[in-house]
């Protein structure tokens, strides 16, 4: 069944006369929405409908604020399976993945519906007698949010669910092919007792996104600006801010590596690089790049990844798959042309072929119907050397490198020379290794003995370098993100008191000897 989306703010509908086509990726024949894609001027008019609704909504105590959270999780809750599948066919992501994106949901809700009441500041002792110090957390007011559609719910959550709690209003810009999913997540937001004009959704395309943006900083409408996406175009949302003198959430992407010791349990890094290789066709952002081996180890390891990845089962979706199709045709496009990037000194591992899987190009053990969808070999390139393109740059598919090391200072000049610095990853039975390791390598997020992919609620989530400009997503940190502290000093001393000046002095015998 297909349905027709538009962007609605204040009863108005948007729209610039061009239409896309949301497709499921695992059977194109499948258009889950018709979405009506709307020009700058919406995203513009959202921010503004956002300002006139933040002021009454930020004056809700935010124990209440929490409240409306805590309906949230519990709406998610009750509708996991239905918001599940929507996923599963909207982006081709295994129904078992899709489930624990949608759960993700639940536990920021169940993390965050307490913050309603620990939206702490301090009282500060002042160097003053009869005057007080505080500090507030004060939120930032309209923040526009844009995300990616690899995670069409979880993600966007990070953003939505916190900056609500803080007591501003939020306009959301998703992926266009992903836009059934925002639409559903955006719904059950509105339905768990938000006001009108607080979360605004807009459906437009990337140039007209990045338009209205412009006009809306400009105009002074937008406070903060939230982006998931890749790092060419989080370097041109971060330029547009610092024009305005803002600094932006951006989580971008990554060329994630994971070192493998001499002393590692084989059988478990396999396990990991093959659910962080391969998990949702290599399209995460925390992904696995680079399996780094230490070479006398990594043969083996060769064989047993190579053995792993062709017993693992893909296919159609809604069964129990490793992983399914890309998620757009762009992206089957792009991972097209990473595959160009295999050289002579190369050795290709993983699968029955390279490319998209077909009638003439088969993977043994396929799940379904390949001919349906935007389905693609599993790649294992063993042999990536430093200067390789597909060493040093994020290739958003299901492809991962390996690489040889001899020493461990070896692995972490490695692992850092791409730039990127999101996820990272080290096996190890050595506790000597993997603190070195932490120390030494540029990531934000690091993992002994398990998966650069994956993360929890209450986890500060985020990137370095290409990677992210250091904020952090999830936990209190991104409390940080959609307030702002200020601070209040209350003088009852009837008179005044000039700080640094009008201070008391303690005056010691300093020429006191034993």
């Amino acid at each position: 069944m297909k349905s027709v989306l538009e962007t609605t703010i204040e009863g108005k509908t948007w729209s610039a006369g061009a239409d896309y086509e949301s497709v499921n990726p695992s059977n194109l024949d499948d258009v889950v929405a018709t979405v009506r894609l709307a020009g700058p001027d919406a995203l513009r008019a959202a921010a503004e409908s956002g300002r006139r609704a933040q002021r009454e909504w930020a004056a809700v105590p935010a124990p209440v604020r929490g409240q409306f959270v805590a309906a949230l999780g519990r709406l998610v809750a009750a509708n996991k399976e239905t918001l599940a599948r929507l996923v599963t066919r909207e982006i081709g992501k295994p129904i078992a993945e899709a489930r624990g994106e949608v759960q993700e949901i639940v536990d920021t809700c169940d993390f965050f519906l307490g913050e309603g009441r620990r939206l702490y500041g301090q009282t500060v002792p002042s160097e003053m007698p009869d005057k007080q110090l505080f500090t507030f957390r004060v939120p930032v007011g309209v923040a526009t949010i844009i995300t990616a559609g690899n995670f069409p719910v979880a993600v966007p959550s990070w953003y939505l669910v916190p900056a609500l709690l803080c007591g501003n209003a939020v306009v959301w810009k998703p992926a266009e092919y992903a836009a059934a999913s925002a639409k559903a997540f955006a719904d059950l937001i509105w339905h768990a007792g938000l006001p009108d004009g607080v979360l605004n959704l807009v459906f437009t395309d990337g140039q007209s996104t990045f338009d209205g943006l412009e006009s809306a900083l400009a105009a002074g409408l937008v406070d903060k600006v939230g982006f998931t996406g890749s790092s060419a175009v989080g370097a041109r949302i971060g330029e547009l801010c610092g024009r305005h003198l803002q600094s932006p959430c951006l989580e971008l992407g990554g060329k994630n590596p994971m070192v493998v010791t001499e002393d590692a349990d084989l059988d478990l890094a396999v396990e990991g690089a093959l659910f962080s290789g391969f998990g949702t066709a290599g399209q995460r952002c925390t992904s696995l790049g680079t399996v780094i081996v230490h070479e006398s180890v990594h043969d083996e390891f060769v064989r047993r990844f190579d053995a792993a990845t062709r017993a693992a089962t893909a296919g159609a979706p809604d069964g129990d798959v490793l992983f399914g199709p890309l998620l757009d045709r762009k992206f089957a496009e792009s991972y097209e042309q990473y595959l160009g990037w295999i050289g002579e000194h190369h050795t290709v591992h993983g699968s029955t072929g390279t490319g998209r899987i077909t009638a003439d190009n088969p993977r043994e053990g396929f799940a379904g119907d390949a001919s349906k969808g935007l389905f693609y070999h599993p790649v294992i390139l063993d042999g990536v050397r430093p200067d390789d393109r597909v060493f040093l740059e994020e290739t958003f598919g299901p492809l991962v490198g390996v690489a040889t090391y001899r020493t461990l200072d070896e692995a972490i000049e490695l692992a850092n020379k791409p730039g990127y610095g999101l996820s990272s990853s080290i096996y190890t039975t050595d506790p000597a290794n993997a603190f070195r390791f932490r120390q030494g390598i540029g990531a934000g997020m690091v993992s002994v003995n398990n998966s650069t992919s994956g993360a929890e609620a209450h986890l500060p989530f985020g990137g370095n370098g290409k990677s992210g400009n250091g904020s952090r997503q999830s936990g209190i940190w991104v409390l940080d993100q959609f307030t702002r502290w200020q601070s209040m000093n209350w003088d009852f001393s009837g008179k005044l008191q000039k700080a640094q000046m009008d201070v008391a002095e303690i005056v010691p015998d300093t020429d006191f000897r034993l």
